[in-house]
């Protein structure tokens, strides 16, 4: 983990077979922390799991969900520099890309703000563990405020399966929000962060401006 990083953010470390209590505890303490600071900016806190991304999520299991944390954070964000930095994270389509803009962990610019990793070196691996457990830390909150099965507490149960809906995947057709149109006709700009300086047609992904 980074020296930049506070010492809570160090993640569990393994003596033997069993996982230090203190470092569980601080890394604990620094995913709490964190969430709580990204609470007060009203882009992140704006974010909420889609329904459909939810029920993907629940379906999967939160086993396969981390384990897909750990590959993005990898493949999108963990190169020193990764390929289009700052719009290589979709809006939505899966759980951890929602999670990703909430916790600022969508671009090396957003990253290097908000959890001081500097840009320009790759990713460790205990610092996309770190970032891994923050984006698992938001949608574990998300599911449980917003839960499938009534009276569930921690929002991974989902409903008993509806036999038209069996069998599919991930990546077919997303449900997408219709846009509105102006006085004029004109549909208005997808969402981007605010100030974006981007062209119109890079919509639909993150920019790269930080918040």
């Amino acid at each position: 983990m980074s020296d930049n990083l506070p010492a809570g953010a160090r993640q569990p470390t393994e003596s033997g077979h069993r996982i230090d209590e203190n470092d569980a505890r601080q890394a604990a303490n620094w995913v709490a922390e964190t969430l709580e600071r990204l609470s007060h900016s009203s882009f992140r806190s704006s974010f909420t799991l889609s329904p459909h991304d939810a029920e993907y999520a629940r379906r999967k299991g939160r086993e396969l969900i981390d384990r897909h944390a750990h590959e993005m954070l990898a493949q999108r964000v963990g190169a020193a520099q990764p390929a289009k930095d700052g719009r290589q994270t979709p809006w939505r389509g899966h759980p951890v890309f929602t999670a990703q803009h909430a916790t600022a962990c969508c671009c090396r610019g957003c990253i290097e703000k908000w959890h001081h990793i500097p840009r320009g070196r790759e990713l460790s691996a205990q610092e996309i563990n770190q970032l891994a457990g923050l984006i698992m830390a938001w949608i574990d909150r998300d599911l449980a405020a917003h839960p499938a099965v009534t009276g569930e507490r921690d929002g991974w149960a989902a409903p008993l399966e509806n036999p038209k809906d069996a069998g599919v995947e991930q990546g077919g057709p997303t449900p997408q929000p219709r846009r509105r149109s102006d006085a004029a006709g004109h549909l208005e700009r997808s969402r981007r962060h605010p100030d974006n300086r981007h062209a119109d047609g890079a919509s639909g992904f993150i920019q790269g401006e930080l918040l």
